[in-house]
């Protein structure tokens, strides 16, 4: 995936990975992250009993400030 290759779609791209596209797009919108969730994350702030990554992957919403309250 880093190595430097284009892809046009999720779908391309779970197949050049050899994952499922549906799952390839729950993980990529951890991008949409809020900065504080992450940086929590990276830290071990978080609870990892609440915030695991069966929960991540959810729909969340993607304005900042409505994620951190669920936080």
């Amino acid at each position: 995936m880093l190595d430097g290759g284009a892809f046009g779609s999720i779908a391309e791209l779970a197949r050049a990975e050899k994952i499922n596209p549906s799952y390839l797009a729950r993980v990529l919108r951890l991008n949409l992250l809020a900065p504080e969730i992450v940086e929590s994350i990276l830290d071990g702030r978080h609870h990892p009993e609440r915030d695991t990554l069966e929960r991540l992957t959810r729909p969340f919403p993607v304005v900042w400030d409505q994620q951190l309250q669920g936080f």
